[in-house]
């Protein structure tokens, strides 16, 4: 199930963020950013909400987090 929505989350941010990623790595960013947002908010000592849909609206934010850090990144060294 985590694929699944992983790919989901990851292909929405991918539209948000018009970029192009593919599959696999929509899969990727879904999952780790699902887990990237679900740490921060615990650091700032926000209790991120249950429920798939909640956990999909934080994995959609989180891929829009890495791909944007991505960004940045990608584009400091070129």
């Amino acid at each position: 199930m985590a694929i699944i929505l992983g790919g989901i989350a990851g292909w929405i941010a991918e539209q948000i963020m018009k970029s192009e990623m593919g599959v696999m790595m929509n899969i990727i960013l879904g999952i780790v950013g699902a887990l990237v947002l679900n740490a921060i908010l615990r650091m700032l000592g926000v209790v991120p909400p249950d429920g798939w849909i909640w956990q999909s609206v934080i994995a959609v934010i989180g891929a829009c987090l890495l791909i944007w850090v991505w960004r940045m990144v990608r584009g400091r060294t070129a």
